[in-house]
């Protein structure tokens, strides 16, 4: 009774504290939950205080709120205090919406994380989006691009005792964050991400999924912050358009005459990359301006305004992105006056002007570092004053004087002869579209009467008449008065206009039906069939087509596309993260994302059913069907991820039913050797993907009306794909079909009108164009079947087996099972889908006990796949670590049956029987029975080191990650012995970041010499180069690893682990080769013709990483991705070609991979390759060896673009190679990555199976 009094007394005591803060009301009367909605079964008042409970690992499926129902809060102070019990983890969410498709009482956004981690206890953690924004200790800047740019606050990150009660400050002011723990801040953020921030919102608190917990908040209060104030300091503030800009004239006086000397400040902020930044001005009479205390220009001459391009000298990632401009000017007699615009793009999001105006500061008297950035502006300095305005004073300046100092390039969409076209084809340029009028367009269609319907990304819709159609002899543009647009798919079916919508920002994302309701030919009402809600970016809803039946549309959306509401699934819903091992992170670019990524589904023409066909894509922008009614589709890569071993090279996937490609986000994608997914048709390279076509109605040759045709937005090329059936699915060749430089194509349509082939340019703002291909070669044009009638016998069996995808068939394991057998691995992945879709206890005791060994395989990878693990949480995309071993396994005595009997069926397989593809199947079996199930008991451990250990290292590298991967999360002895041998010998980074990655997590087997080889690979791997997150993830991978070290270790390891490489390194040479010969096409083309036998792999592919190949170039699925692919090389090239490259690469120079030569307004020249475009800034790559050293250039200052006509493949990376070691390495090349083929001899290799 006494506690009960106290508790009571203390609630009423600060219930009273809360009301006397000024501004703050209390959202907690201390009695009930008035005012709050909640779970009743998770959530009441104990002794006082808001008190959530959860009963353990199995009581939740989802994290789940109590949500104040006060409505939304934007700007506030939130304070409260809380505590936390049990070994789990809490929070308070702010800004939050809720989120009914996950479950009721969800919701998503900001959280302040309660953890009992010190660097997770206080951090920003945005739920169900972009997962930790920052750590405790951080201040971080996201901008609008989502990169993260951090700093340290500067105070102890020590651990923090959630048990005991603390008071959380919340503190949200616009876009700034701050947090604070007893007063003291954890984190402060800058949130510019537009697509992904919350400016209001609820607040919430949570109980999470997972062990047993309590949850507990008192003393909760909220002051909303004055909005009128923010309001009006954020319209003094607010941003101008360059078209909107007024620059004035200003100077000060001194008492009643115009000073000889004024010396003018203007600090200005940056958020996120420039992608132009143009500086103009004038003044009467001298003036010497600086940028953070640089002189950039010096004029004397008010009558020449002049022009300077800033963007070389602006910091695009310094945290904060402050700078300042200072003029010293001067002036001699009569009229003064300073004239400053400064125009910034960030590209396609945004553009903005800083003029001259009575906001500058500025004085008569120089004061010490008044050009720097660092300078304190004392209060003598004041505000500068307005003497005229542009066009007044005696000086009759205007816009277009001012802007023609300059002598900026006005953009045009690609003229025809910059284009490189496939001989007898022939390329128009129809219409330069103008950008301000009709936007830039990035999707179209034809209608029945052959006229385009196009989209700007972030506009509205057009009407495209193109010359020849319906009488035409121009091309005629017209608005569709629909409130419609930023629509990414367009498709004419069932006498409709389908939009799919990716938001821009103006309209929902969603798909969208448009019909002409009396006949007028213009449509006039629009019909929602289905919405998402939320930011996705470029990633979001994309295309519609035409099923092959005839009957619905497949819908395409990308991998930040929120799973919507389906009535039936061809994909079993099993999917999960499924990683060995914790995977690395790089920038955190959809960092918390859970799979299963990207999707296409099948509805019905009005929308209403909705089926799941295909998961596991990253951003494939466009699909389409061939003759044979299979699907297709281009997939994206990500180029941040170049030269990592997770690095997936844009590709051709065949869309088949039930399949989980496997993008999951960060370091965790699924290579394409994992048994539970399926490899693509072809890698193309690195690119944006976007419209793809068959070239079915075009009046093209026979080869080209069946060629696949595709387009990639960042090095503006079409690619023609020419598939070939093979078993069940396909395998293609590709050639390069159009190219230009810059072509960013976004969409391609064959119009079945004239037979013509129709492209457009543009996205992101940039200039845009529409194009015609047509024809007018000498072969014929006649229309052919494009059907392929190889293959058709094994594709009816697939097409069979998926018929039974989905729950409502009996018989399909009686009918897939003898097909888990088949040779083809795609038929195998049909039946293994069919059989998914069933109960369990219908086929586990057949799989356990299956004879033949592929079926076996197939059906032990379903019984792990359709087992659910026990701690998964369906909202996030969390790994399973490594169990800690000195404790016994926490699994139910079912799983644990189970899982032993899966362990004891895979190990009756034969190892000797298995070939190479059913070894790695096997060991992903083995993974899996691990990840789903759980630790295992002590004694099956035990037996699995014995049993795996002998296996290391295997015979390829797929089996070596697989192993070292099964082998440390069992904490094996050996395993870093091994692990550190294979890091040692690996020839390309990245083999060897695959290794350090896994070695991160070993914490047994560590010997000083074996921790100091560890370390110091990472001393040479800061020297390797890769895409925008490769140093981040490499840093991931040795902080991780650093975390397991002791103080003394630490202590030791210390030399190593501050030292750092010098310039960039080759990943396999531990020194600089030493230079053998210049080689000669005399010398070695004889024995490359005559003398390639008895050759080793394995040499020639490090050979291939001693000459610095792997850098640029991908071999057999590892390797780089600014070059060219070079696995298929000898099926399109002969070994006098091959060898002659090597030797002189710029002797023939591949247009797919050409370098342009650039000469700017002022006289600067720029080599390198188009890489990435936004608004009228180009990004060129300008290494092809360091894919992140890029540059921009200003479209508009371009003077003169011309094909280089030197390669950028570096000169005589053979001549450190004698010519055994050439001769490896072109049979190597050669080989397509056969280690089989007949110029290898065949030495005895260990089988790696469990």
């Amino acid at each position: 009774m006494f506690r009960v009094f106290i508790s009571c007394f203390l609630v009423g005591a600060l219930s009273i504290t809360a009301c006397g803060e000024e501004g703050y009301k209390s959202l907690f009367n201390g009695k009930d939950l008035t005012g709050w909605d909640g779970n009743p079964e998770l959530w009441s008042v104990e002794d006082g205080v808001i008190t959530g409970k959860t009963n353990g690992p199995d009581h939740l499926d989802h994290n789940q709120f109590l949500i104040w129902d006060g409505g939304e809060v934007g700007d506030f102070e939130l304070k409260l205090e809380f505590r936390v019990l049990g070994d789990n983890n809490s929070g308070v969410q702010y800004r939050s919406k809720k989120m009914p498709n996950v479950g009721k009482w969800s919701v998503g956004g900001y959280q302040a994380d309660i953890h009992g981690k010190p660097e997770y206890t206080g951090m920003l953690y945005d739920e169900r989006g972009r997962g930790i924004v920052a750590q405790r200790g951080q201040k971080v800047t996201v901008d609008n691009e989502g990169k993260k740019h951090a700093s340290s606050l500067d105070v102890a990150v020590d651990p923090i005792d959630v048990t005991d009660w603390h008071e959380l400050t919340i503190t949200c002011k616009g876009n700034h964050l701050k947090h604070a723990i007893d007063g003291v801040t954890t984190v402060e953020i800058i949130d510019d991400h537009e697509a992904e921030r919350e400016m209001k919102g609820l607040i919430a608190f949570q109980v999470h999924r997972g062990p047993a917990m309590t949850a507990q908040f008192r003393n909760i209060r909220l002051k909303t912050l004055d909005q009128k104030k923010k309001s009006k300091k954020k319209t003094s503030q607010s941003k101008v358009r360059p078209e909107n800009a007024n620059p004035k004239w200003i100077w000060l006086n001194e008492g009643d005459q115009l000073a000889e000397k004024v010396f003018f400040r203007k600090e200005f902020e940056l958020k996120g990359a420039i992608a132009a930044a143009r500086l103009y001005t004038t003044c009467d009479d001298e003036m010497t301006i600086f940028l953070d205390g640089k002189k950039v220009l010096e004029s004397s001459s008010w009558s020449e305004p002049v022009f300077f391009d800033l963007n070389p000298l602006i910091d695009e990632d310094a945290p904060g992105g402050k700078h300042v401009l200072a003029v010293e000017a001067k002036n001699s007699d009569g009229p003064a006056g300073l004239l400053v615009m400064l125009n910034f793009e960030s590209g396609w999001r945004d553009a903005w002007s800083i003029v001259s105006d009575g906001s500058w500061k500025a004085s008569t008297k120089p004061a010490k570092g008044w050009r720097n950035l660092d300078f304190k502006t004392p209060n003598s300095w004041k505000n500068a004053e307005v003497v005229a305005e542009l066009t007044g004073g005696p000086w009759e300046m205007t816009d277009e004087k001012l802007l023609a100092a300059a002598k900026l390039k006005q953009p045009e969409a690609t003229p025809i002869d910059q284009l490189i076209t496939k001989k007898g084809f022939e390329v128009e340029l129809l219409y330069s579209v103008p950008k301000d009028e009709e936007g830039s367009w990035v999707s179209m269609c034809t209608d029945p009467e052959g006229r385009l319907i196009v989209c700007d990304q972030y506009g509205g819709l057009f009407r495209v008449t193109p010359p020849g159609i319906r009488g035409a002899t121009e091309v005629e543009i017209e608005p569709i008065n629909l409130n419609i647009g930023e629509a990414q798919g367009l498709l004419w079916a069932f006498d409709s206009l389908y939009i799919v919508v990716n938001s821009g920002g103006k309209f929902t994302s969603g798909v969208y039906r448009a019909t002409d309701t009396d006949g007028d030919d213009q449509l006039d009402q629009l019909t929602t069939l289905r919405q998402w809600e939320g930011g996705s970016g470029e990633h979001g809803p994309h295309a519609a087509l035409l099923t092959p039946d005839g009957e619905g549309l497949y819908i395409v959306v990308g991998n930040k596309t929120a799973l919507t509401e389906f009535a039936s699934s061809r994909v079993p819903q099993i999917w999960d993260e499924d990683n060995m091992l914790p995977r690395a992170y790089g920038r955190g670019f959809m960092k918390g994302t859970p799979a299963p990524g990207g999707y296409i589904s099948r509805i019905d023409p009005e929308g209403k059913n909705w089926e799941l066909v295909t998961v596991g894509f990253r951003n494939e922008y466009d699909a389409a069907l061939n003759a044979d009614g299979e699907l297709f589709t281009y997939d994206a890569d990500m180029e941040w991820d170049i030269n990592t071993p997770w690095y997936r090279p844009t590709r051709i996937s065949h869309v088949l039913s039930g399949v989980d490609f496997g993008w999951r986000n960060g370091g965790g994608k699924f290579p394409e050797y994992f048994a539970d997914t399926l490899p693509p048709v072809v890698n193309i390279g690195p690119g944006s993907p976007t419209g793809i076509v068959f070239g079915y109605g075009a009046k093209f040759p026979a080869r080209y009306q069946k060629a696949l045709f595709i387009s990639d937005w960042s090095y503006g090329k079409m690619y023609a794909v020419h598939l070939k059936p093979d078993g069940a699915s396909y395998t293609a060749e590709f050639e390069e079909f159009i190219a230009g430089t810059p072509l960013p194509l976004t969409d391609l349509v064959i119009n079945p009108v004239d037979g013509a082939m129709y492209f457009a340019i543009g996205g992101r703002r940039v200039q845009s164009g529409l194009y015609r291909v047509t024809y007018t070669g000498k072969q014929s044009t006649e229309p052919v079947d494009a059907s392929q009638k190889n293959g058709s016998k094994l594709r009816a069996l697939r097409a069979r087996l998926e018929k039974l995808h989905g729950e409502k068939h009996p018989r399909a394991v009686k009918i897939a099972w003898k097909h888990l057998s088949h040779p083809d691995r795609v038929i195998r992945t049909a039946a293994r889908t069919a059989i998914e879709h069933r109960p369990i206890s219908e086929w586990q005791e057949l799989a356990l006990k299956e004879p033949d060994p592929n079926a076996r395989i197939e059906a032990l990878l379903a019984l792990c796949r359709t087992h659910r693990r026990p701690s998964k949480n369906d909202d996030e995309a969390v790994d399973t670590t490594p169990p800690d071993w000195s404790q016994p396994t926490q699994i139910s005595k079912e799983d644990l049956e189970l899982q032993t009997k899966i362990l004891i069926s895979l190990g009756e397989l034969k190892p000797e029987s298995l070939d190479r593809q059913q070894q790695l199947a096997s060991l992903r079996v083995l993974q899996l029975a691990l990840l789903r199930f759980g630790q295992p008991a002590a004694e099956v451990r035990d037996e699995l080191i014995k049993h795996l250990n002998p296996m290391l290292p295997a015979d390829s590298p797929e089996a070596n990650s697989m192993l070292l991967d099964v082998l440390i999360y069992l904490q094996s002895p050996q395993a870093a012995a091994k692990g550190v041998a294979l890091l040692n010998n690996a020839p390309s980074q990245e083999e060897q970041i695959l290794y350090a990655k896994s070695l991160r997590h070993l914490q047994a087997g560590w010997t000083p010499e074996l921790q100091e080889q560890y370390f110091n690979w990472f001393v040479k791997a800061s020297g390797y180069r890769g895409g925008a997150s490769f140093g981040m993830f490499v840093n991931n991978i040795k902080e991780e690893a650093v975390a397991h070290l002791n103080e003394e270790e630490k202590t030791r390891l210390e030399p190593i682990l501050t030292k750092k490489p010098e310039g960039q390194v080759n990943p396999l040479a531990a020194e600089p080769r030493p230079f053998v010969k210049k080689w000669t096409m005399d010398e070695l083309l004889p024995k490359v013709e005559s003398s390639l036998v008895n050759r080793d792999f394995e040499h020639g592919r490090k050979m291939f990483g001693a000459a610095n190949c792997f850098a640029c170039h991908r071999f057999a699925g590892e390797g780089g991705a600014v070059g060219p692919d070079l696995t298929g090389l000898a099926g399109r090239f002969d070994r006098k070609y091959i060898l002659e490259s090597i030797l002189d690469p710029s002797k023939v120079i591949s247009d797919q991979y050409s370098a342009v030569q650039i000469l700017t307004i002022d006289g600067k020249v720029i080599q390198g390759r188009i890489v990435n475009l936004a608004g009228d800034s180009f990004q060129i790559n300008t290494n092809m060896l360091d894919p992140n050293a890029q540059v921009r250039v200003d479209r508009r200052q371009i003077e003169e673009m011309i094909p280089s006509r030197v390669s950028m493949m570096p000169q005589g990376l053979a001549d450190t190679l004698n010519e055994e070691e050439l001769l490896d390495l072109m049979a190597f090349l050669l080989s397509r990555g056969n280690r089989d083929d007949k110029m290898f001899s065949k030495p005895e290799q260990a089988s790696a199976t469990p």
